[in-house]
């Protein structure tokens, strides 16, 4: 019988792998971590870890995508507008995903999560400006949307390398004026 990804036994297998490797990373530096801790941790064989995922760092990749994700609702923004509400309210969510991986992961995941933040604002920010200004040149929205996404991550980074103890919604407000048109 021939399984499909949505079969409810594989989402579970790779929910449990995912969930395995988190648990390990509040415990274990990334580096630490390998595949053996990983599979006897999840209760499964070497097969089904890579049935899943080609290796741990794509498995790194896939759990902080997914945690971001769960952040940082895509559905909560794509329908909006770019304005200060929203800003401040992505901003927001940016800041307590890092705060939850802190408590969660040991150094060593800066550069991946960087990408996958900045990825997954780019997405964002390109569906709600195509949908603000669909009539504009699509180059223009994506490099607006790259701009947007890695400006709002350096924002993040600086706030938590020396601002951790200001609010982020009063760290941010006075750029966005200078973002919005």
């Amino acid at each position: 019988m021939k399984q499909t990804s949505t079969d409810p036994r594989i989402l579970r297998t790779r929910q449990l792998i995912m969930d395995s490797f988190v648990e390990l990373s509040s415990k274990k530096e990334f580096k630490d971590i390998t595949i053996k801790d990983i599979t006897t941790a999840a209760q499964i064989n070497r097969s089904t870890f890579y049935y899943h995922f080609e290796d741990i760092y794509d498995l790194l990749d896939k759990a902080l995508t997914e945690s971001l994700l769960v952040n940082l609702s895509y559905e909560d923004f794509v329908e909006s507008e770019i304005n200060e509400e929203t800003l401040t309210a992505i901003f927001k969510e940016i800041t307590n995903f890092q705060l939850s991986l802190s408590t969660r992961c040991h150094r060593g995941y800066e550069e991946t999560i960087a990408r996958i933040i900045r990825d997954q604002l780019e997405v964002i920010f390109a569906k709600m400006l195509s949908n603000q200004f669909p009539e504009n040149e699509r180059n223009g929205l994506e490099r607006t949307a790259s701009i947007l996404s890695w400006g709002l991550y350096g924002a993040s980074a600086d706030w938590r390398k020396g601002n951790a103890d200001v609010e982020p919604e009063t760290f941010i407000k006075p750029a966005i004026p200078y973002l919005l048109p």
